[in-house]
């Protein structure tokens, strides 16, 4: 008895042994299923991480969802924290969505990054984001603007008060400084006085040639601009300098002549004044006798800026005979630079009545004053009388490309005019067949260079075309 009991296996048949074990794993399994029970469910849930917008299913779901009534499709919103999805409801576009295996549920969270674009995605479809609209009032929200406003002034004034001592830092004064010139004997000068010095050295008898010829040098600086030129009325200066080509000095003529060209350049109040104080006739006859060239340069632009735009003083001119002036100044001996700005004033004078006169007749901008005044200038058919058919087309032998350009427009512009002289003129036509000739090599050339537009066939155009108008 007591060997059975110490030894229990020997005495039990295999048939035993296989049901106690079967016994036994039935108990392992009883304790392992009671473990499961109480554990958390959502321990063993099966997570699945997916964009419902990117998933074949939820394109599904999604066409689905669009097509249900609005009324009837109620969006569910999620949070930070896993919820139970209820059938029909449906999910925004980045969620995060699982199927839970212990219950079956679906359920959906934020990603914690999606929060603030789902907020501005329910923003743009005119929902209204999840604020606590309970945590400030409305008298909060103004003392905080207030708060804001008065911030932003304070850093306001703050960055111009650094401004402003920045600039005291790096300027001084105006007051300190002519303080500080006052004790060196240096004079802070306008322009205006600038002008009324130069003008009373220039005029003064016991200034030397060489002080007078600095004194309208400088000047002619200033009165490039127009301000300063029409100041130089308001005390007389124009005058003064007017009187200067009076001077039996030739310098004193030529920088006079200087400094007018420059105050009447685009300045019609200083043109007016300058006709009324007789600088037409003056200049006139510094260019009808005998001056050095460059005094007679600078007489003839003082000339040319005094007549252009201003179809008054283009009256006076022809009355007075300038085109004679003119013509005894191109035919000359050794003038030839002052030929071609002749020619090339003459060219202005007559494109500028004609421009003046179509614009007129197209767009009425033309005052009708002014309108009258160029029909008053008989330019054409003085310049016909004076013999300028002739001297113009002599003209187009001066061996400069620069100087047939000119002479060309100018040909081209007084056609209308002198056109039977031309066809009469048996050398205008050997020299138009000559620089033909010329400027169709040169043309070539310019073509083998591989230049689109070139300056020679440019030339070559308006001889041919001059010639089939002499045809």
């Amino acid at each position: 008895m007591a060997r059975s009991l110490t030894k229990p296996s020997q005495s039990l048949s295999p048939s035993r042994m296989a049901s106690f074990r079967m016994l036994l794993g039935l108990l392992m399994a009883f304790c392992f299923t009671f473990c499961l029970s109480h554990r958390n469910p959502n321990e063993f849930a099966l997570t699945s991480l997916e964009k419902s917008s990117t998933e074949e299913p939820e394109k599904k779901e999604t066409k689905v969802e669009e097509e249900m009534d609005a009324e009837v499709l109620e969006v569910f919103q999620p949070t930070h924290e896993w919820q139970a999805l209820q059938p029909g409801q449906a999910v925004p576009a980045g969620s995060h969505v699982r199927l839970n295996l212990q219950t079956g549920a679906r359920e959906v969270k934020l990603q914690h990054e999606d929060k603030f674009r789902n907020n501005l995605k329910g923003l743009k479809k005119g929902k209204r984001l999840d604020i606590n609209t309970n945590t400030y009032t409305s008298q909060d929200l103004k003392s905080a603007l207030a708060k804001f406003k008065e911030g932003a002034q304070r850093e306001s004034s703050k960055e111009d008060e650094a401004r402003q001592a920045e600039v005291k830092r790096l300027f001084r004064p105006i007051e300190e400084l002519k303080q500080e010139f006052d004790e060196l004997n240096v004079v802070i000068e306008t322009d205006m006085q600038i002008m009324v010095r130069l003008i009373n050295k220039f005029n003064s008898s016991s200034s030397s040639l060489e002080e007078k010829i600095a004194a309208l040098f400088d000047l002619e600086y200033y009165v490039h601009q127009m301000d300063n030129a029409q100041d130089l009325l308001s005390f007389g200066g124009l005058q003064v300098v007017i009187n200067g080509l009076n001077s039996t000095e030739p310098l004193v003529k030529e920088y006079a002549a200087f400094v007018l060209g420059a105050a009447f350049s685009s300045n019609p109040k200083v043109q007016v004044e300058a006709i009324e104080g007789g600088a037409l006739q003056k200049l006139l006859v510094v260019l009808a006798t005998e001056q050095p060239l460059t005094a007679k340069k600078k007489v003839l632009f003082a000339l040319c800026t005094l007549l252009r735009h201003f179809p008054y003083a283009q009256q006076q001119f022809l009355k007075l005979g300038g085109l004679q002036v003119l013509k005894g100044l191109v035919q000359e001996k050794s003038t030839e630079v002052l030929a071609v700005r002749v020619v090339t004033l003459l060219y202005d004078l007559v494109t500028e009545k004609m421009f003046a006169e179509e614009e007129a007749e197209l767009t009425q901008d033309v005052s009708p004053e002014k309108l009258q005044q160029y029909r008053q200038v008989h330019l054409l058919p003085g310049l016909r009388e004076q013999g300028w058919c002739e001297i113009t087309a002599r003209l187009l032998a001066l061996p400069e490309h620069d100087a047939r350009e000119k002479v060309l427009q100018t040909l081209s512009a007084l056609l209308a005019t002198c056109r039977d002289h031309y066809r009469r003129d048996p050398q205008l036509s050997r020299t138009l067949g000559s620089l033909r000739a010329e400027y169709q090599a040169l043309a070539t050339l310019e073509v083998q260079e591989g230049e689109d537009e070139g300056y020679f066939r440019e030339l070559l155009g308006s001889i041919n075309s001059l010639l089939r108008e002499l045809r």
